[in-house]
């Protein structure tokens, strides 16, 4: 018996040599500074949303959270280097609505379900129909009377093509029997800026980048894609209100990890997540900026994100929605 209990000794220390770098390391993970991808140019809100729980998420974890912009293509740019990277959990990335319509639209060297493994729903939030203050436009029934009467030739601009400010419009387009043009920009940075210079008429855009301009009256609200008024635009009736059936398009925002990363470091990540989105300071921001906080568990992320894929691949299948469009 003794000799049996020194061996099984012994072979708990040999087993515990033996033990692969990459197991160990999930027991201290973090080790060094994490990347976490914006596919977007600085100044549209998911770098915004993102720049907001980074220094409470690093905080947490005790390592650097370094947001690296990655923009182009409506977000797959920035998307692509996540896939590609390493599933050992230095790499994440924060992604926006378009990440369940670009597979539609595009052709990806990827899927989303696939590629990634939902982390957290961060927050959802209205898309707004916005007029600069200078053009006639008053309501939605105003920008439709006047697309019926000239059809594609008042403009409206997106942060890109198919992603969902782009596909909702589209769809309402579809709904109202009205033709408007698309203008896409690399994000809603830029996108943002040549609106409130009245460079183009019309932006349908998430809250958070327009929420100062709707406040100081540069931007003037026509409606929200929630299925209701938005607490975060008062005042502007929803599409649904304004006769378009049962119309809504939540924005969002959502981080992913590597499909494959080891599950102790996802479990991680998501409670250092969901500890920084509860901090009331880091929440009261995200809602100024005209955003929910959902920091939600990954079940209900990959739920929420796979249902938004095949809705809006149907609309964007149904209306011909390209890369190119």
């Amino acid at each position: 018996m003794i000799i049996r209990r020194r061996g099984l000794v012994a072979a708990g220390a040999l087993s515990a040599l033996a033990m692969p770098n990459v197991a160990r390391g999930q027991l201290s993970w973090p080790e060094r500074p994490i990347r976490l991808i914006v596919p977007w140019p600085p100044g549209g809100s998911t770098d915004t949303v993102g720049r907001i729980f980074q220094p409470k998420l690093q905080e947490i974890l005790g390592r650097p959270v370094v947001i690296e912009n990655r923009g182009g293509a409506s977000g797959a740019i920035g998307a692509g280097e996540a896939a590609r990277a390493d599933a050992d959990g230095y790499t994440w990335v924060l992604v926006y609505d378009t990440q369940a319509t670009n597979e539609s639209v595009m052709r990806l060297p990827f899927k989303t379900m696939e590629a990634f493994a939902p982390v957290c729903l961060v927050g959802t939030g209205p898309l707004a129909l916005v007029a600069h203050h200078s053009t006639p436009y008053r309501s939605y029934a105003d920008v439709v009377a006047a697309a019926k009467k000239t059809p594609d030739t008042l403009n409206y601009a997106t942060s890109g093509v198919g992603g969902l400010a782009h596909v909702a419009t589209t769809l309402l387009q579809s709904e109202g029997g009205y033709r408007v043009v698309h203008v896409p920009y690399r994000g809603g940075g830029p996108a943002t800026q040549d609106a409130v210079a009245g460079h183009v008429p019309l932006f349908m855009s998430n809250v958070v980048v327009i929420n100062q301009h709707i406040k100081a009256g540069t931007l003037r609200p026509l409606g929200v894609t929630t299925r209701g008024e938005s607490r975060h635009v008062p005042g502007v009736r929803s599409f649904a209100q304004q006769g378009v059936g049962n119309f809504e398009a939540p924005t969002w925002w959502a981080v992913l990890g590597r499909t494959g990363t080891p599950q102790p470091i996802m479990d991680k990540m998501h409670g250092a997540l969901v500890k920084a989105l509860s901090d009331p300071a880091v929440r009261q921001k995200i809602e100024e900026q005209g955003a929910d906080v959902a920091a939600s568990s990954p079940e209900e992320c990959a739920t929420f994100i796979q249902g938004e894929i095949t809705k809006w691949g149907k609309v964007i299948r149904e209306n011909d929605i390209r890369a190119d469009s």
